[in-house]
């Protein structure tokens, strides 16, 4: 694609997604369309993508290495050692064996381990499992980076942004990029749903826990809905005519801003009040727990936003950073996520939502099978390095073949054997289920095209209808 398209298409697509959504859908339907055309016939509307920051084991969830117990405490051969990039220990450093025990689940044999088994069990056959996942980045940021917009190095857009400039988005009252999180610590904040070079209506929103869900979005005391409105077309009409001087698109992207943010003054209340959900619903979230809650409640807030219209949902979960303290650290984060993500896929399929969904998961890169031993005298405190050699990540829903598992590692988990993946691979893998070509979806900057796949990828036929 390009931005220098006639002027009525620019106009339109400059107001797609994030605040801004609203303005194009009154467009759009106004023409007898919902949304810019795909590539070629999508399977999936919608994206929830639940980034479990900091980078979970998959060698303690997804990828059993029995080698590592009889390895363990041993150093491994320079050999096996001279080429692999660590963040902060040495290749000297000693295999650390997993305490975890690992079974089949489902007709399809998916295998998990202890600490997401039961919790995974009912959704096991509907999870396209990749393990050979690999990455270029074995720092938090640059992986971060990578993995949502194609590069190492910030500024550019976000996948999510990327589906809003090729797609638009569906719903007329909400943002249709919208970031939900939890966790200790979020490393890259805004980065990671920023719209880089690409008009700022597609920038993600981010939705706050506490007070406004968007900073000010509540009026001011005395500041009456009326009073309100017509504030926002003076300020419209002030800005249609600076727009009418200047063509200058984010003043567009304004205009926009002020109309969703009105609209959502009414409308988000209503999103954010989970108590009318049935008690079912809000026990399988895990809302009535305090230690599964906000996660629940973000899981919960996801479905709600897909069913009305949001095109890409990002649910961060951080930070899965274990260096130390693995065994305690890993459960509890797997006691916090494991329920409501199945409770997500559940519900999403009682609603005929899940076909026309795409489900993904994952963090940055993986961890070594190498120990980290910060308190070497305390066995407990063990924990594991980045890895970004292998990993695993999992697509679920719209267009993506269930119950099967994509790759494999070595016998210690350092290597992939069979079927690379990058990450890039995997871009190009959720934008092939909503119907676009990462190879076509371009825009041009600084005088060349840019892609969220940047000058690499494929889709991963193994893992798509």
């Amino acid at each position: 694609m390009n931005p220098d398209f006639p002027s009525r298409r620019k106009w339109l697509s400059s107001l797609a997604g994030g605040i801004g959504s609203i303005a194009l859908a009154d467009l759009l339907a106004a023409d007898g369309r919902t949304s810019l055309a795909p590539h070629f016939p999508a399977r999936a509307k919608n994206v929830i993508f639940l980034y479990m920051e900091g980078a979970p084991s998959q060698l303690d969830l997804f990828d059993p290495k029995p080698e590592l117990q009889r390895w363990h405490g041993k150093p491994l051969p320079p050999s096996m050692t001279k080429d692999l990039k660590l963040a902060f220990i040495k290749p000297t450093a000693t295999i650390l064996g997993s305490p975890r025990t690992f079974r089949k689940y489902g007709q399809s044999g998916a295998v998990l381990s202890d600490f997401l088994g039961e919790a995974w069990a009912p959704i096991a056959d509907d999870l396209c499992l990749i393990r050979s996942v690999h990455t270029d980045a074995f720092n938090h940021q640059p992986a971060d980076f990578l993995l949502l917009a194609g590069h190492m190095l910030p500024g550019r857009p976000t996948l999510g942004a990327w589906v809003l400039y090729g797609l638009g988005s569906e719903s007329r009252d909400l943002p249709g990029f919208v970031v939900l999180s939890t966790g200790k610590s979020n490393m890259s904040q805004a980065a990671q749903w920023t719209s880089g070079f690409l008009p700022s209506a597609y920038q993600g929103v981010m939705f706050r826990r506490k007070g406004d869900p968007v900073l000010y979005l509540s009026n001011p005391k005395g500041i009456t809905a009326e009073a309100q409105r017509a504030d926002i077309e003076l300020t419209s009409a002030l800005n249609r005519e600076r727009q009418m001087e200047t063509g200058d698109v984010e003043i567009s992207s304004r205009i926009a801003a002020y109309e969703m943010a009105f609209r959502m003054q009414a409308s988000t209340p209503g999103l954010l009040d989970l108590a009318g959900e049935p008690t079912s619903i809000r026990e399988a979230y895990g809302l009535e727990k305090e230690a599964t809650r906000a996660f629940g409640s973000n899981c919960l807030l996801a479905r709600r936003m897909v069913e009305r219209g949001v095109r890409f949902v990002m649910v961060t979960h951080s930070s899965w950073d274990q260096h130390s303290e693995l065994n305690k650290n890993l459960k509890q984060n797997c006691d916090i996520t494991a329920g409501p993500v199945a409770a997500l896929i559940q519900d999403l399929k009682q609603r005929g939502l899940f076909d026309s969904t795409l489900i993904v998961w994952g963090g940055e890169f993986g961890r070594t099978p190498l120990g980290e031993f910060r308190r070497p005298e305390d066995a407990e405190f063990a924990g594991r390095d980045h890895h970004a050699n292998c990993f695993t990540m999992w697509l679920a829903g719209a267009g993506i073949r269930p119950g099967v598992t994509i790759g494999a590692t070595d016998e210690l988990g350092l290597s992939i054997v069979d079927r690379p993946v990058h990450v890039n691979d995997v871009q190009a893998t959720i934008l092939h289920t909503l119907g676009l070509d990462h190879k076509r979806l371009t825009y041009r900057h600084m005088g060349r095209d840019f892609r969220l796949t940047d000058v690499r990828g494929e889709a991963v036929r193994e893992a798509l209808l």
